[in-house]
């Protein structure tokens, strides 16, 4: 599997090393806007393949994306301590109207996951830009957030996080939706488990993981700068289920031609991930509230990718 990787950064460095050690990946190219840091993040990586698989990583061009199977897209202006996902809207898409179409013409069969914030809505923009077909347009979604809400339920309940079928769904970010209704472990439901264990989930549990799924990256980003390597394993993730055809259900991001009353819009639901990107939607079964809330969360992302849509109208004029 050849993937290339827009950005450099500690996003895509990250992301690039965690598909080395994986040996995910037999190819990998880096490319940022800084060829130098690209070339020393490729060098720095690329050392460390004697200690996992022998895979090749390089920085080089959009040229260098030719038959890439998989391009991911982390390039972006960075997020600041207290800016919402949303209010980097204006700078990424600017960004992405001098990557996507450049990915689109050396790579026209590749697989494009956008990770660039606002995640569901540069996932839109990118779906617009690129002219792919929808399944072929990937957000990384609420694969991290999943993955969050997994393991707090885990330490919660004294199970591992990978026994937990618990997903987060919506937009990635404030208005994620964290679905308590229908989580299992073991086939028992979540809420079941926690009273044999004698761990009730009380509203204040719920409030508390609740608050640490949804503000974990604000905290993060206020404490070291960025969020990096959680999202790595989670694109790291989202490639496995592409490269083995493994047909995996995950919390990934896509159009969708209709949500809970909202029409066209990105929004991350438990996703049959194969080698052709999107092979199937699952629409879980959902609470009244969950289902309100989904709702909410849709016409969110819905207000804010037509914004998009319209800038890049009005940049092409």
């Amino acid at each position: 599997m050849k993937v290339g990787i827009i950005g450099a950064g500690s996003v895509g460095s990250a992301t690039a090393f965690a598909l080395m050690m994986k040996g995910v990946a037999r190819k990998i190219v880096l490319i940022d806007a800084n060829e130098k840091k690209a070339q020393a993040e490729a060098m720095d990586i690329a050392h460390a393949a004697p200690f996992a698989y022998a895979n090749k990583i390089k920085a080089g061009t959009y040229e260098d994306l030719e038959c890439a199977d998989v391009v991911i897209v982390t390039a972006g202006a960075n997020q600041k301590p207290g800016e919402t996902r949303i209010d980097l809207l204006g700078r990424n898409v600017k960004i992405f109207e001098s990557i996507i179409p450049e990915v689109a013409r050396v790579a026209p069969e590749t697989i494009l996951i956008i990770t660039s914030n606002p995640a569901d809505i540069m996932t839109e923009v990118a779906l617009k830009l690129s002219g792919f077909p929808k399944e072929r347009v990937i957000g990384s979604g609420t694969v991290l957030d999943t993955s969050r809400f997994r393991t707090l339920l885990g330490y919660h309940l004294g199970v591992s996080p990978q026994s937990i079928h618990s997903y987060v769904l919506g937009e990635h970010g404030d208005s994620e939706v964290l679905v308590w209704s229908n989580g299992d472990a073991g086939s028992v439901q979540i809420e079941e488990l926690a009273r044999v264990v004698n761990k009730p989930f009380t509203p204040d549990v719920k409030a508390h993981i609740d608050d640490c799924v949804r503000n974990s990256a604000y905290k993060i980003i206020e404490g070291k700068g960025a969020t990096y390597y959680g999202i790595a394993g989670a694109l790291c993730r989202i490639c496995q289920a592409i490269a083995n055809n493994e047909y995996a259900i995950l919390t990934v991001s896509s159009n969708h031609d209709e949500v809970e009353g909202v029409n066209d819009v990105c929004v991350s639901l438990p996703t049959v991930v194969g080698k052709r990107g999107i092979h199937k939607v699952i629409f879980p079964r959902l609470s009244e509230s969950e289902h309100r809330d989904l709702r909410f969360s849709a016409e969110k992302i819905k207000e804010y990718s037509d914004k998009a849509v319209e800038m890049l109208s009005a940049n092409k004029q």
